[in-house]
């Protein structure tokens, strides 16, 4: 498995994982849990760009 892929992986997991967060932190009326799902789900959309970014480089590399 590629680099790339084991970032979109981690990426997805935590974008899923950090919305499952925000909307416990909702529903229990807790800010600071919302926050911290707020900033899961962009560390997995982060993670999901780095994959992608890795992938562009390969196939500029592969062209070459």
């Amino acid at each position: 498995m590629s680099n790339s892929t084991v970032d979109k992986i981690k990426g997805t997991a935590n974008e899923v994982a950090g919305k499952a967060r925000q909307s416990a932190g909702k529903a229990l009326d807790d800010p600071e849990m919302q926050a911290d799902g707020l900033a899961q789900e962009g560390k997995g959309k982060l993670q999901n760009a780095e994959g992608d970014a890795k992938d562009a480089a390969k196939d500029v590399i592969d062209k070459a």
